[in-house]
């Protein structure tokens, strides 16, 4: 329990359902949906729908997403709905013309948005509501506006020069060449009109006709290869997710090519050392946490990409045996540093949401558009902003994550579920581009080791590293944090902005009750009934 002389929240306590997202209007919004008795897909696909509109930086229709369902008497259940490269891009072209590396801001960075396929993948296996009837909270959003909140408008400002130098994106999402203003109400009248054919249509209104038609026209007048032909052959994919154990949960996540197994790399290392009696907020807990997740990431970016073309099994990287020895690398009193660099490549822009409804049934929802405003490549008809998950590729033969047609990057978007025997005890995700596996392991650590509730684990602070290996400390850890990491060999920093986001709701089987908390460092909150 927080201490209630500090200015926090607590989380909130439900019994009928409980929906927890990185801003209120999606919220309310999913609430209202499991209130008129509708499930926890229907809700997260109408959260996430407002998401799209409302947090322009985070995520769009033009994005991806993945998600985890678990429903009562059933396995649990995984989708992948992350985008292909476009058919006619391989590595041998990109060498050809020169580069060494994926450019973020290029047309090539643009893999097909699968986001909208997700969405009807959900409704249509899991859902009771139709498209037309979900997306109506975000049409109404986007035509009629909505006001901008303020962490939405910090993420938006940092990217005007990106949306200047694209061009298109301005004249919908710029006002005077700036930013909407705090406080201000903003309307997105193409988007309004793309989500209605969406709704009406369903999938196939944004996968062919028209939409897709002013998709491929802009990638193609900026130099870009992809095809009417690659939006149509987009599939979400049904998938088994991957379950490692931690102390007494299990955790899942999705496998390749989304990075959840790094969490389970990085637990089955931190599992080898008690962390009961260390400070959580200390500089010892935090080496650990830092030096264990140096080596999943190496390990990450050694090994893994899309399923289909990696060297090794996902059951040789979470094997736990292997893990005792590469645990035993860990120095508590000193920074290793022969460990291997993580790749700096990754920070992105994303949201989260976790729902439970009345019937137990639990929805872990992750959507992207990778870095803000993804590309910066916006529809000049339509409004779509345009993912660079393509950006995830490298381009270098042989390796598992090179780019290739039709081939899905590295992706670091990862939702999640901690299971206690066949029940779901954690529904969860933390946002943050290369964090994520860093921040599942820091809120999983915070419960399950220091008996935190869901808004405790996302309130505690943070840490990661940047590009040249310095790792960057919320100023909440305060001096001796700093001091202690640095007498340890790390290189330290205050970080300028905070790390990540997140959503958690605690499924309390015995009680019925659900325990839901939202990160503070998102404009968003947990609602339940």
């Amino acid at each position: 329990m927080r201490n209630f002389h500090e200015p926090k929240r607590s989380p909130i306590y439900a019994a009928n359902g409980a929906l927890a997202t990185s801003h209120p209007l999606a919220t309310q919004a999913g609430l209202e949906v499991l209130k008129r008795g509708g499930n926890a897909v229907d809700a997260g696909v109408t959260a996430a729908a407002v998401l799209a509109v409302v947090e322009p930086a985070m995520t769009a229709i033009g994005g991806d997403g993945f998600a985890l369902i678990s429903k009562p008497g059933e396995a649990l259940y995984g989708l992948n709905s992350s985008g292909r490269a476009a058919a006619a891009l391989s590595t041998e072209m990109l060498m050809g013309q020169g580069w060494s590396a994926m450019d973020d801001a290029s047309p090539h960075s643009v893999t097909v948005p699968g986001v909208i396929k997700c969405w009807e993948s959900l409704l249509e296996s899991h859902g009771t509501i139709s498209m037309e009837e979900a997306l109506q909270p975000a049409i109404q959003a986007a035509e009629h506006g909505f006001v901008v909140y303020p962490r939405v408008w910090t993420d938006w400002n940092e990217c005007v020069a990106k949306l200047t130098k694209q061009g298109v994106g301005g004249q919908h999402y710029m006002v005077d060449g700036k930013a909407p203003k705090m406080g201000t109400v903003h309307k997105l009248p193409a988007l309004a009109e793309t989500l209605k054919i969406i709704a009406k249509e369903g999938a196939k209104g944004f996968y062919e006709g028209a939409v897709a038609a002013d998709i491929v026209a802009e990638l193609k007048a900026r130099g870009g290869v992809m095809t009417e032909e690659d939006l149509a052959a987009h599939t979400a994919d049904p998938c088994t997710p991957v379950a490692s154990g931690y102390r007494d949960i299990d955790l899942a996540e999705l496998p390749p090519n989304g990075t959840g197994i790094t969490a389970q790399i990085i637990l089955n290392l931190m599992e080898r050392f008690d962390l009961t009696g260390l400070d959580p907020h200390g500089a010892e807990r935090f080496h650990l946490e830092m030096e264990a997740s140096r080596i999943g990431y190496a390990i990450r970016d050694t090994h893994i990409g899309d399923e289909t073309t990696m060297g090794v099994t996902v059951d040789a990287l979470i094997d736990k045996a292997w893990a005792k020895g590469l645990a035993a690398t860990i120095d508590p009193a000193k920074r290793n540093n022969d460990l291997p660099s993580a790749d700096p490549n990754f920070t992105s822009d994303t949201i989260y949401l976790s729902c439970v409804d009345r019937d137990g049934m639990a929805v872990s929802l992750i959507n992207s558009v990778f870095k803000g405003f993804g590309s910066g490549i916006v529809t000049d008809k339509t409004g779509i902003t345009l993912q660079n998950r393509g950006a995830g590729f490298r381009v270098k033969p042989g390796h598992p994550n090179t780019i290739e047609g039709g081939k899905r990057p590295l992706h670091t978007i990862i939702p999640a579920m901690a299971m206690q025997g066949d029940k779901p005890k954690y529904c969860f995700g933390v946002m943050g581009g290369q964090y994520q596996p860093t921040g599942h392991t820091h809120v999983i650590t915070n419960m399950v080791d220091f008996g935190m509730d869901p808004q405790e684990a996302l309130d505690s602070p943070r840490m990661f590293w940047r590009e040249d290996d310095t790792i960057e400390i919320e100023p909440t850890l305060g001096q001796d944090v700093f001091d202690g990491l640095t007498a340890k060999g790390h290189k330290i920093d205050w970080t300028k902005m905070p790390h990540g986001g997140g959503q958690i709701i605690e499924i309390d089987h015995e009680e019925g009750v659900l325990i839901a908390g939202s990160d503070p460092r998102k404009d968003g909150c947990a609602m339940g009934y």
